[in-house]
């Protein structure tokens, strides 16, 4: 079975999903992983299909057809299962702080600068219940190599998220 991977992205409208879904559907096409969500005005959809290659072909092309005529952009990427690499152990990030900006970034370069890989991340902002003042959520799933020695690494999280007045924590993954 062959894989791709698809990104779209266009004005929240009801029935966006469903247009999306239904051509999967009718080339008996399997959505094996998605995820879909508002942004600001649009609405953008990941998803990760299976099936032939004819089908995906076909699914491609529909696909144009459906986002040309409704102001829609998309990705389209034949893709395969994630390469087998050495054992990781998935931990789960929690970060709060009051927005602003680089804080993405400085969590992502603290991973990244220990070899330590993000499988997922999300974010959100919302309003302080009382000051109405931003707040700045994110989680994310890191993989740390089994190799690695967590106690370290959590305690220089919990450093760094101090460092930038962050509060954070890392716990394994339920």
């Amino acid at each position: 079975m062959a894989k791709a991977v698809i990104s779209t992205i266009g004005h929240d409208r009801p029935g966006l999903v469903s247009d999306i879904t239904a051509i999967a559907t009718d080339l008996s096409l399997n959505i094996e992983d998605s995820r879909m969500t508002v942004l600001g005005g649009e609405f953008a959809v990941l998803m990760a299909l299976q099936g032939t290659e004819a089908a995906l072909t076909e699914f491609n092309e529909k696909l144009n057809t459906l986002c040309s005529g409704n102001d829609l952009a998309y990705i389209y990427r034949p893709t395969r299962e994630r390469a087998g690499n050495a054992p990781v152990r998935p931990y789960t990030a929690r970060v709060v702080a009051l927005d602003h900006p680089g804080i993405v970034h400085a969590i992502a370069a603290f991973f990244s600068a220990r070899g330590i890989n993000i499988r997922d991340l999300q974010t959100d902002t919302a309003p302080a219940a009382h000051t109405g003042t931003p707040i700045f959520s994110v989680t994310l799933v890191a993989e740390l190599p089994a190799d690695i020695k967590v106690h370290a690494v959590k305690e220089e999280f919990e450093k760094f998220c101090a460092e930038q007045d962050l509060d954070g924590r890392l716990e394994a993954e339920r």
